[in-house]
């Protein structure tokens, strides 16, 4: 029994960081389409968005179905409990990024002068990190590497207030632009969530590693060092 439930966790586990590296790829390819205006890569994302969906739904019917057949316990049941919330996540995370490659399909022309304007590049990179760090906290079950994730997380909501206030002034000066101008903005939107899913999956290997559930805690209190 028990080496049939440590086959069923091993292969619940590679298909959590598939779906992750699947996840990765689709951000980072979102990205890359926006600083391009790559309109053929954006619809790559937006394609490609189904087999993210049909790993989502594979990951949770093994989590449900070794629930039922093998009532794990301790350790084992909080793996299975915070995988279900990553695998959650992740699914999120590329909803996002299809969001992202769907405004570059329709602001492919867009006047150069709004596309200098609304520059990502800061943005954008920053979000890749957090994506990229809460991702390496899973596989390596680094749960100081998460909560730096999480003391992250205020740099891409500042970032994405500024577009705001950036597009406020911009529908000022030209409001016949206000429909291009609110897709540029909804692109730092999803930046944003991502970031911000990017840090509930941070929280959620906190949990897996030290069995501590910090999602409604203090920011201080995500980040501070983990104890010896």
């Amino acid at each position: 029994m028990e080496r049939h439930l440590e086959r069923e966790l091993d292969d619940i586990k590679r298909q959590i960081l598939t779906m992750g590296t699947m996840v990765e790829e689709a951000i980072n390819n979102s990205i890359v389409a926006l600083k391009h205006t790559d309109k053929n890569l954006a619809d790559q994302v937006i394609a490609d968005d189904s087999k993210v969906n049909d790993l989502e739904n594979k990951i949770e019917e093994d989590c449900l179905k070794t629930l039922a057949l093998y009532q794990p316990v301790a350790v084992d049941l909080r793996f299975i409990t915070a995988v279900m919330k990553i695998n959650n996540d992740l699914e999120r995370m590329g909803d996002s990024a299809v969001n992202i490659a769907e405004r570059i399909v329709y602001l492919t022309n867009v006047p150069l002068r709004l596309a200098a304007i609304f520059n990502f590049k800061e943005m954008a990179a920053q979000v890749q990190q957090m994506v990229r760090e809460s991702l390496d906290s899973l596989v390596h079950k680094n749960s100081a590497l998460a909560r730096k994730v999480c003391g992250e997380d205020d740099i891409v909501d500042n970032q994405n207030r500024s577009m705001f206030e950036l597009a406020k002034e911009e529908v000022q000066k030209d409001p016949s632009q206000v429909e291009i101008i609110l897709h540029l903005l909804s692109i730092s939107r999803h930046l944003e969530r991502i970031a911000d899913l990017a840090t509930n999956l941070a929280e959620d290997v906190v949990y897996l590693v030290e069995g501590e559930i910090i999602r409604h805690m203090a920011e201080t209190d995500k980040v501070r060092a983990v104890k010896v």
